[in-house]
């Protein structure tokens, strides 16, 4: 009777590691495409920026200001990082306001600014993992 059970024990176990390794892929894969959908939104503020184009501005600023309320969103549970996200979610909200005001310079400062809370946050997330 033991020799049965630790063969299908073993086979349990080695079951579970790998779908506990696949449920983290399938996170990471999903985290990865809510992060493409952020930049996406960036890609066309900017380009809202280049053609003067304050509605294609306020919309996809808008949908990344949306993205930080995401529960995705909260890549680390840090007093650090919640503030980086208000940090970040404000310039993004620059963004909306000057769109609204049809405030080309104002709007390309705080996408700027948006840009640069955006990498460095992505390098705070980066270290803090491999501190782990």
């Amino acid at each position: 009777m033991r020799r049965r059970f630790l063969p299908r024990l073993l086979v349990l176990t080695l079951l579970g590691t790998v779908g506990l390794a696949a449920s983290g892929a399938r996170a990471e894969d999903k985290l990865s495409g809510f992060m493409r959908l952020k930049l996406g939104h960036s890609e066309k503020v900017l380009e809202g920026l280049a053609t003067e184009d304050y509605a294609l501005i306020e919309r996809n600023a808008q949908a990344m200001s949306l993205l930080c309320e995401d529960e995705m969103w909260a890549v680390l549970q840090t007093v650090e990082y919640r503030e980086r996200s208000v940090e970040f979610q404000r310039s993004v909200d620059a963004i909306t306001e000057a769109a609204r005001s049809k405030n080309l310079e104002a709007a390309a400062i705080s996408y700027v600014d948006a840009t640069m809370k955006c990498v460095s946050c992505h390098k705070y997330v980066r270290k803090t993992r491999a501190n782990r």
